[in-house]
């Protein structure tokens, strides 16, 4: 690593090297610890010098979600609509589950960038050549939402916490209320068969990963349907 770092370091500075070595510190220790003066000196540079090739940490961040959205496979050649999008969609997880802070980078940007738009763009081409009409398109793509791009904010999902503060140990279930079965029976019913923290009394507890192809299946069964049916939004 040391060597390799000391290579990384002799290289001339690029806009590339630039936002590479950005994706590495996020990926390591979250966006809050990102700042244009630790990136630098992790290239052995001074400040001013990445503003030659980054204007703000707005520009570098949105930057670092073109590299990493690049790293996502392109559409799986000569498949039909629905394998060709789940496969897409399951690529784009593994490389977030990666990149665990570009989710939350894209969610508070305003606009989305150029490979993001490149991505959704090639998605709706995948609909389209499948036979799905505009209008059914684009009530998909509302109804994927940000599962779209391999990612979908689950109820009280600490684990995107890493996105900001990077990788930590996972912490012991919190004890609930002795009151909390009396008070929310049905919710207590699911804690104790299916836990998130996996430590659940019956069961094995949730897989997140299932959890996600779970829901993704569902979507993909129902729009199949409603594209079998020739849905129209106008019915």
């Amino acid at each position: 690593m040391a060597e390799q770092n000391e290579v990384l370091r002799r290289t001339p500075l690029s806009r590339e090297r630039v936002l590479r070595a950005a994706v590495t510190l996020a990926d390591e220790g979250g966006t809050d610890s990102l700042s244009m003066r630790n990136l630098a000196q992790d290239l052995g540079v001074v400040p001013m010098a990445l503003y030659k090739h980054v204007a703000n940490k707005d520009e570098l961040v949105a930057g670092m979600i073109e590299v990493v959205i690049g790293e996502i496979d392109p559409p799986v050649a000569d498949a039909d609509w629905k394998h060709a999008v789940r496969e897409r969609i399951l690529s784009a997880r593994r490389v977030l589950q990666r990149h665990p802070w570009v989710s939350l980078a894209i969610e508070s940007r305003k606009t989305p960038t150029p490979a993001i738009l490149a991505y959704l763009d090639s998605m709706v081409g995948t609909l389209r050549n499948g036979g799905f009409s505009v209008d059914l398109a684009h009530h998909v793509m509302h109804a994927m939402g940000s599962r779209t791009l391999g990612f979908s904010q689950e109820l009280f999902d600490t684990a995107r916490n890493a996105g900001r503060t990077g990788a930590t140990s996972p912490e012991p279930p919190a004890a609930r209320p002795a009151q909390f079965a009396d008070r929310f029976p049905n919710l207590a019913e699911i804690a104790v068969v299916a836990s998130h923290d996996g430590s659940s009394v019956v069961g094995r507890g949730c897989d997140d990963q299932f959890e996600f192809e779970f829901a993704l299946d569902l979507l993909l069964d129902g729009i199949e349907r409603l594209h079998q049916q020739r849905w129209t939004s106008s019915r």
